[in-house]
């Protein structure tokens, strides 16, 4: 359980984050082993980012939507996105 307990919150990315200081705990911090869970942190960081400056310029408060809310709005991002070849 995170110390904060807004962490979740206030941190859509959280899991994330998590998953990248765990996978560099468990390489003895050899950033080239855990480029995947970076990756993979930064493309949250930017869809939430995006989400929140989507949200801002429409005159949504809050910013950053409730976590109640996210599950669905990703899913709904998904759904719109072409698939991949």
């Amino acid at each position: 359980m995170p110390r904060n307990p807004n962490a979740e919150r206030d941190n859509p990315c959280l899991r994330e984050q998590e998953l990248s200081f765990k996978c560099l705990s468990k390489y003895n911090y050899d950033r080239d082993k855990c480029e995947v869970f970076f990756a993979n942190y930064n493309n949250c960081k930017e869809f939430w980012n995006k989400v929140r400056s989507d949200r801002r310029s429409k005159g949504i408060a809050p910013h950053l939507p409730p976590v109640e809310d996210r599950a669905d709005i990703k899913a709904e991002y998904m759904k719109s996105k072409p698939p991949r070849d």
